[in-house]
């Protein structure tokens, strides 16, 4: 993520700021400008071209900063989330807004790798929506299918999440982590095809395989001995969708945070997109960074920020993400 700056004032900015803490300007986030950008008491802004965009319709449901087009109408993201908590759902409201927030984040990310985002209105066959849905309602499995990515919104409660990464032994567990692998089946199913289908085998396993039979697998005997050699996490043992999904989770990680810490003065790559390598990038500039992180986190009494070995196998998988065609 970019540094952001208040344009009024010149006060430094996080991403969900829908209002400057320094000269009290209200505050929209331009999905084209890739900017915070102030807005006027009704809520719009004017861009250079002359057209008025408006503050998204989810503003105080979500917290949503996005500008829209239309008038009352929701922003970018916010279209991209075709079911929500009812709004007797108190919890799941609440849960809400924390998915809402993490998949802001993600959208400015696949823009930003140049992923292509189609919505469910432009292509009802491949395009992408979101079910965000409260387990105070029903049971809800988190997953991908066919362009459908299902969240489960308990995962926003810190407290929950927290125990089921416990007793699943994981070292990471975030809503923007569960964003992050769910698009990573998405972008399987709409980029690895045709010509990379092949080496896609190579590198993940055959995808063909009973995906029924590798969950009891997985769950009755657990990993293989020595995972750790070819794999980035225990998860991605499971079945070659799970690696390309955990694979591609971790390319999105290692790019985000290297550009954020790049605007922060962190490190000096103007962006990880600079890299004809991304293997070289991960060697040269996110194993030392990662390190250094991990050091400051436990400086602060806290765990490893990035508790991941990336072995030379995982080095090729990342590098075949880092080259996928993303028309």
């Amino acid at each position: 993520m970019k540094a952001f700056s208040c344009r009024v004032c010149g006060n430094a900015l996080y991403f969900e700021n829908s209002i400057c803490v320094s000269c009290k300007t209200n505050l929209g986030f331009s999905r084209s400008e890739r900017a915070i950008v102030p807005v006027d008491t009704k809520g719009q802004y004017v861009d250079a071209d002359g057209d008025i965009w408006h503050v998204c319709k989810n503003l105080n449901l979500s917290g949503c900063t996005w500008l829209t087009e239309f008038p009352g109408g929701y922003c970018f993201s916010c279209g991209l989330t075709r079911t929500r908590p009812s709004d007797a759902d108190v919890v799941g409201l609440k849960e809400f807004k924390v998915a809402e927030e993490a998949k802001r984040r993600l959208v400015v990310e696949l823009d930003t790798l140049g992923f292509p985002i189609v919505t469910r209105a432009e292509d009802p066959d491949n395009g992408l929506a979101f079910d965000l849905l409260s387990s105070v309602d029903e049971d809800v499995t988190t997953g991908h299918e066919s362009g459908i990515i299902t969240l489960d919104l308990a995962e926003s409660d810190d407290a929950h999440r927290e125990k089921v990464r416990v007793r699943l032994d994981e070292p990471y567990r975030t809503m923007l982590g569960h964003f992050r692998h769910e698009v990573g089946h998405y972008i399987e199913w709409q980029h690895v095809r045709g010509d990379n289908i092949m080496r896609a085998r190579e590198l993940f396993g055959n995808e063909e395989e009973s995906y029924a039979d590798a969950i009891q697998r997985h769950y009755s005997e657990g990993p293989p001995a020595g995972w750790e050699k070819n794999y980035i996490s225990m998860y991605a043992t499971m079945h070659p969708f799970e690696d390309f999904a955990e694979t591609f989770a971790h390319y999105m990680h290692i790019c985000d945070t290297i550009e954020t810490a790049s605007a922060f003065g962190l490190a000096t790559v103007a962006s990880p997109q600079d890299f004809t390598s991304f293997r070289d990038l991960v060697i040269g500039v996110w194993i030392p960074l990662s390190i250094a992180l991990n050091q400051i986190n436990r400086s602060m009494g806290k765990g490893a920020l990035y508790p991941f070995v990336i072995p030379t196998p995982v080095l090729e998988k990342l590098q075949f993400v880092a080259d996928l065609p993303r028309g």
